[in-house]
């Protein structure tokens, strides 16, 4: 994947000196604004699906484990189609793969309205999850090099902006459509133009390539001169904290929808449109996080996000009204939003170029596998115990994950700083 060379460019600012407009110019130049266009494509589908679980389970008759094969269907298949992701953009190219991951994806999402069997919902939900698989291993990678490392975090955080905008936005368009039309309407309406969307980005996305494809050849060189070693004792414990904080806090996001139509007597519609709440504080949360990483390190940043996990996981069982619940939904989602770019820049900045995409796609990998077969588990818990029971469990294994790990990074780092000492 080539990317343009004026992010490369940009001087870097002296600590202190404060944030001017000529360094933010470079992140809205080239290729990445063309990313965040594709993230946002990307996510259309599956922006909608949580949050008109309610009028789907209506519709088909599910209980709370049905509703999470459904959506474990499309977790578990975009996670496993990750994996070979990162050989398919070597081989093909990320030009490609953007084009089939926004419009492979929107297409399957227009089969999706179109159906009205639960089987059928499933079948076409893990033919998107299929298509869209190779989206985020080549684009976290191709952005990385588009930027110098001390940049990384916020660049990966304003590609995010793409991705969290339209599991807000789009709640936001669709539910006024389901309202009048019902849930297949903004299926088949908002798929259309991302699939003409995901067409014209391959070709913008070419153009862009050849404008500047023999200065980046150059880049592309002087980037292999980057990180050689995996330092496994940091890593292994960062991604296990970073993708159990996420696929725990999401596995129960997914029955938000149904919490608030089920507990507080919310109307389907408006309990989709509250969805919107967790992924619109991303628009602030994503950059913050990357320039968090960016100032402080990854391992600080993810440590103290994954710590406020579990308490404010844990708080959900006390909330006594929808305006004490959105309060805690803004927290987790600034949480969560601040943990993704952190673990995205972590990863792309202590891998080898050469296995950066090959352990991106792991990484994307196994926070969906997770998420995926613990989305059912949790449905089940929710109709056996309840949601107090699930808000306690889960809080808990996220306080004794983040607790562990801390402990695992501190020592690992303390060993590595006495062994350069030595």
């Amino acid at each position: 994947m080539t990317v343009p060379p004026n992010l490369n460019q940009s001087p870097t600012a002296p600590k202190g000196s404060g944030i001017k407009l000529s360094d933010l110019r470079p992140y809205f130049t080239g290729l990445l604004p063309l990313f965040l266009i594709a993230h946002f494509g990307h996510h259309v589908v599956g922006a909608m699906l949580n949050p008109f679980m309610p009028m789907i389970r209506d519709e088909l008759g599910l209980n709370y484990t049905q509703a999470g094969v459904v959506i474990s269907a499309f977790s578990i298949t975009g996670g496993i189609s990750q994996l070979p992701a990162g050989w398919l953009a070597d081989r093909f190219g990320a030009r490609l793969m953007i084009a089939v991951s926004v419009s492979g994806v929107a297409l399957a999402g227009l089969l999706v309205g179109l159906s009205h069997s639960y089987l059928a919902l499933i079948a076409f939900l893990v033919l998107a999850a299929l298509l869209g698989g190779g989206y985020h291993p080549s684009a976290a990678n191709a952005i990385s090099t588009i930027v110098p490392p001390e940049r990384r975090g916020r660049a990966l955080g304003l590609h995010l902006i793409g991705g969290s905008s339209a599991f807000w936005v789009v709640p936001l368009i669709a539910a006024p459509i389901a309202a009048a039309w019902g849930w297949h309407a903004p299926f088949i309406t908002l798929t259309i133009p991302v699939i003409i969307l995901g067409i014209v980005l391959y070709y913008l996305v070419g153009r862009q390539q050849r404008i500047t494809q023999q200065t980046l050849k150059a880049a592309d060189e002087s980037a292999a001169s980057t990180k050689t070693k995996i330092e496994w004792r940091i890593l292994v414990p960062f991604l296990v904290m970073s993708v159990a904080t996420g696929t725990l806090t999401q596995s129960v996001a997914a029955y938000y929808s149904l919490y608030l139509v089920d507990h507080f007597g919310l109307l389907a519609p408006a309990a989709a449109a509250l969805m919107a709440i967790t992924p619109a504080v991303g628009v602030l949360a994503a950059p913050l996080g990357g320039y968090l990483s960016d100032r402080f390190g990854g391992t600080s940043v993810i440590i103290v996000a994954s710590l406020l996990a579990g308490p404010l996981l844990f708080t959900m069982k006390f909330v006594p009204n929808v305006a004490f619940f959105v309060i805690v939904l803004l927290l987790i989602g600034g949480m969560n939003m601040t943990r993704m770019p952190t673990s995205e820049s972590f990863l792309v900045s202590n891998i080898p170029p050469h296995r950066r995409s090959t352990m991106l796609g792991i990484y994307f990998f196994a926070g969906a596998e997770m998420s995926g077969v613990l989305t059912p588990f949790i449905g089940h818990l929710i109709d056996t115990r309840g949601f107090d029971t699930v808000f306690t469990i889960t809080s808990v294994s996220l306080i004794t994950i983040a607790v562990v790990c801390s402990i695992l990074l501190w020592r690992a780092r303390r060993s590595i700083r006495a062994s350069g000492a030595m």
